[in-house]
């Protein structure tokens, strides 16, 4: 795991500590793999690919672009799922709370 990685992999088990492994693996590769994740800090990458990733896998966001909804809607009415499986990877209510904060 080159030294990167390993810090995203950090930052990761903090804000989820509970993921599934094969997610996590899934949110890493993401972090290193996003030409924008790669100049911003490692906390600041898996932040972004975990919310990233969890929108598309767990919520019906891809769906609802394909529907017609434009981007901020879409990610208004997926909020509610993405807090639902944050909460099960134990992400703490402040970031939770970031998640909610995208429906307004």
């Amino acid at each position: 795991m080159n030294q990167r990685r390993a810090a995203i992999a950090e930052a990761l088990a903090v804000l989820a500590p509970a993921i599934p492994a094969f997610d996590r693996e899934a949110v890493l590769d993401l972090a290193e793999d996003s030409p924008g994740l790669r100049s911003g800090s490692p906390q600041a990458a898996a932040w972004l690919a975990l919310t990233s990733h969890v929108r598309h896998r767990y919520s019906e966001y891809d769906q609802l672009l394909a529907d017609g909804y434009d981007r901020d809607a879409a990610r208004h009415f997926c909020a509610e799922a993405m807090v639902v499986t944050l909460r099960e990877w134990g992400a703490a209510p402040t970031l939770v709370g970031r998640i909610l904060d995208l429906r307004d």
